[in-house]
């Protein structure tokens, strides 16, 4: 199964984080899935860490590749099509990274590993 992570999830996975559903850790822990980490969250990732609201114990690049690397993530994209997705969605979602993400993962078809019930809300397959 191909999966999208959204970003808590791949960095509660990364940092050994209790907040990480057992499930949701088999399911990235399957060596039969191919889990994908989208561009989104890698700049959602690296605004946090510019304002101090994430912190990491490496420099950003060089975390995001050996974890990428380690876990044999791949990375997801931004195409345009997944953008003109977006504007299509309904504003049950706010946040502009988990719409870009739920556009994603309804485009490509995968369903994503989220903590975020809101996304029940798409015509997304959350997993958690």
């Amino acid at each position: 199964m191909r999966l999208l992570l959204d970003t808590h999830a791949f960095i509660w996975f990364a940092n050994s984080d209790p907040q990480l559903s057992d499930r949701a850790k088999g399911l990235i822990e399957n060596a039969d899935n191919d889990i994908f980490l989208s561009a989104a969250s890698l700049w959602e990732m690296a605004i946090k860490v510019s304002l101090g609201k994430l912190h990491i114990a490496q420099p950003f690049g060089i975390f995001i590749i050996e974890q990428m690397r380690f876990n044999n993530f791949s990375l997801l994209p931004i195409t345009v099509a997944q953008i003109a997705l977006v504007t299509t969605l309904p504003f049950h979602h706010r946040d502009p990274f988990d719409r870009l993400l739920i556009a994603q993962a309804a485009a490509e078809q995968f369903p994503i590993v989220s903590r975020d019930e809101m996304f029940d809300l798409y015509s997304v397959q959350r997993l958690w």
